[in-house]
C-alpha cells in the first residue's frame, strides 16, 4: 500500500461539527449547560490549530534543545493538572507529582524511544514529542484519579495502606478498560492513523502494542510513585484532623 493520507478541506472539516452541535443543542434543551460544552469545543479548536503550527516549527527546527524544552514544559504543566482534583495541599504535593511523572513517564519515554525505536537522532521530534504527549497525558490522568480516590478514602478514616491500594486500582481503571477493548471495540488512534496513511495493518499493530504497553506502564508506575511519596502528607493530615476533632469534642 502506497496511498498517502487524504488532506481534509476546511469546508469538509466543518461537517464534523454537526454531531457536536447536536449534543450542544440537547444540553441547552435539557440542562442549560451548553456554555461549558461550547467553551470546551472552542478551546479544542484553538489549541489544536495552534498545536499544528507549533509542531510544524519544532519538526522543522530539528533541535534537541527545543525538544527537551517542550518535554520540560509538558512535565511541569502535567504535574499541576494532575492535582486538579485535590482541594487542599495542592502546592505541597506538586513536587511529588512532578517527581512521579518524571520517573514513571520519563523512564518509559527513554526506554521506548532509545530501546524499542532506536531513534536517530535520539530526540527525533516527529516521534519523541507525540509519544511524550501520550505518556504524560495518561500518567497525569492516573495520578489525578489516584490522588482524588486517596483523598476520599482518607477522608472516610480508611487506613492509609488500604486507601492506597484502592486508589491505585482506581487509577488504572481507564487504561485497563482500554486493554480489554482494543482490537475488539476500538481501533486506537495511532493504529488508525498509520492504516489511513497506507501502512500495513500488521506493522500498525506492532506500534499499537508498543503504545498500549507504554501508556499502561507509565501510568501505573507514575501513580504508584505518587502514592508512595505522599504517604507522610496524608498520614500527617489525617492525624492533625483527628487531633483537632478530639480537641473540639473536649471543649464542647
Amino acid at each position: 500500500m502506497t496511498t498517502s493520507i487524504q488532506t481534509i478541506p476546511f469546508s469538509n472539516l466543518a461537517l464534523s461539527f454537526i454531531p457536536t452541535l447536536i449534543v450542544v443543542a440537547i444540553l441547552y434543551k435539557w440542562s442549560n449547560e451548553h456554555r461549558t460544552a461550547l467553551y470546551g469545543i472552542s478551546r479544542m479548536l484553538v489549541q489544536l490549530l495552534l498545536l499544528g503550527y507549533f509542531l510544524n516549527y519544532i519538526f522543522e527546527s530539528n533541535s534537541g534543545l527545543v525538544v527537551v524544552s517542550v518535554i520540560a514544559v509538558m512535565v511541569f504543566v502535567s504535574s499541576w493538572i494532575a492535582l486538579r482534583t485535590i482541594k487542599t495541599r495542592r502546592r505541597a504535593l506538586y513536587t511529588k507529582a512532578f517527581a512521579s511523572l518524571l520517573l514513571g513517564g520519563g523512564v518509559t519515554l527513554l526506554l521506548i524511544t532509545q530501546g524499542v525505536l532506536n531513534l536517530d537522532p535520539w530526540y527525533y521530534p516527529n516521534y519523541f514529542i507525540p509519544l511524550a504527549g501520550m505518556i504524560f497525558a495518561n500518567s497525569l490522568n492516573s495520578i489525578s484519579l489516584a490522588a482524588d480516590r486517596l483523598e476520599a478514602e482518607i477522608g472516610r478514616d480508611v487506613h492509609f495502606e488500604h486507601a492506597r491500594d484502592i486508589a491505585f486500582k482506581s487509577s488504572l481503571i481507564p487504561i485497563t478498560n482500554s486493554l480489554f477493548a482494543v482490537g475488539l471495540v476500538s481501533i486506537p488512534g495511532m493504529m488508525t492513523g498509520q492504516i489511513l496513511s497506507g501502512e500495513s495493518p500488521l506493522i500498525a499493530a506492532r506500534y499499537q502494542i508498543m503504545v498500549m504497553c507504554m501508556v499502561f506502564g507509565s501510568a501505573g508506575i507514575s501513580s504508584a510513585c505518587f502514592l508512595a511519596l505522599v504517604k507522610q502528607d496524608f498520614v500527617k493530615h489525617n492525624v492533625n484532623t483527628e487531633s483537632s476533632t478530639q480537641t473540639n469534642s473536649k471543649i464542647e
